[in-house]
C-alpha cells in the first residue's frame, strides 16, 4: 500500500483540529475575557532509507545528504494566547478588567480556587460580589444594602459610600494571581480555569505589585479573537485539508495504474 495515502491521511486529520478549534475561536468573539486558542503542529517519524555521511566506498566518499521519508503531522498541543484584549466601557459598578497580567480568584462550591479573566461580577441577595454563576470572589467582598456607590482602586481597594456619609469607607481588598505558566491552566468552562502541575502554583499579590496587573473599574476585558485573522485561518485551514484529500486521490489513481499494468 502506498505510503503517501497515510501520511495526507494524517494531515487531515490534522487540520480537522485546527477547523475545531478556529471554530471555537470564532464562537467565543463576544465571551469576555476569553483568550484564543492556536494549534501546534509537528511533523511525525521519518524513515531512513540512507543515513547522511554513508561511506559510498569509493576512495573513503561519504554521501553529504541521506534520504528519509516521512509519515505525516500530529497535532503536539493547542495553546491559548494571553495577549490582552480590547476594553469595553461598560459603566456597570462592580464591572473590571485587569490590566496586563494576572487573574481573579473564584471559590468554587467544593472549595477549589478557580481563576478568570473576566471581571463581569454582580452581587447576590446577601450582598456578596459573585460570578453571573453565583461564585464568591476571592478574597470574599460583601457591598452593604446601603451604599450609595463602589469604587474600585487601580490597586485593587474596594470602598463605599454609605447613605448620609460624606467619606467611602474601605470594605476590602483584591488580589490578583499570576502563573509562571498560564497556557498550562486547565479550562474548565464558564470563563474559568484551575491549576495545574504544567501551570506552577499560584502567585498572590495585590494589584500592581510584583509584576501584577492593576485593575480598570467600570471596563470588560472583550476576547482577543480577531475575526479577520480567523477568516484567514479558516481559509489556509480548509486548502490545506483540500489538498491533502487531493494527495489521497492521487495517490489512489497511481496505485490503480500499477495494478492494471498487467491487463
Amino acid at each position: 500500500m502506498m505510503r503517501s495515502l497515510w501520511t495526507a491521511a494524517t494531515g487531515m486529520k490534522g487540520q480537522q483540529t485546527n477547523m475545531d478549534v478556529i471554530s471555537n475561536n470564532i464562537a467565543n468573539v463576544n465571551t469576555t475575557g476569553f483568550k484564543k486558542y492556536h494549534v501546534d503542529f509537528q511533523d511525525l517519524l521519518y524513515q531512513n532509507m540512507r543515513a547522511a555521511g554513508t561511506n559510498t566506498g569509493d576512495d573513503n566518499n561519504q554521501v553529504p545528504t541521506g534520504v528519509d521519508l516521512g509519515h505525516g503531522v500530529k497535532v503536539a498541543a493547542t495553546q491559548r494566547i494571553y495577549l490582552q484584549g480590547a476594553a469595553q466601557e461598560t459603566g456597570g459598578q462592580l464591572d473590571m478588567m485587569i490590566q496586563n497580567d494576572g487573574f481573579f480568584q473564584i471559590n468554587l462550591p467544593d472549595g477549589t480556587i478557580a481563576y478568570t479573566r473576566d471581571g463581569s461580577f454582580k452581587t447576590d441577595s446577601t450582598g456578596r460580589v459573585v460570578t453571573a454563576d453565583g461564585y464568591t470572589l476571592e478574597p470574599a467582598i460583601t457591598i452593604p444594602d446601603d451604599a450609595t456607590s463602589i469604587t474600585i482602586s487601580q490597586d485593587g481597594r474596594v470602598s463605599v459610600t454609605i447613605q448620609g456619609q460624606n467619606e467611602p469607607d474601605e470594605i476590602g481588598q483584591l488580589e490578583i494571581a499570576r502563573f509562571i505558566n498560564p497556557a498550562g491552566l486547565k479550562a474548565v468552562g464558564q470563563n474559568l480555569y484551575i491549576e495545574s502541575s504544567a501551570s506552577g502554583e499560584p502567585m498572590v499579590s495585590n494589584p500592581g505589585e510584583d509584576g501584577a496587573g492593576t485593575i480598570v473599574q467600570r471596563y470588560l476585558e472583550m476576547s482577543n479573537v480577531q475575526l479577520v485573522e480567523e477568516m484567514v485561518n479558516m481559509i489556509v485551514c480548509q486548502r490545506a485539508y483540500e489538498i491533502n484529500g487531493k494527495a489521497i486521490t492521487t495517490s489512489d489513481e497511481m496505485l490503480q495504474t500499477a495494478v492494471g499494468l498487467k491487463r
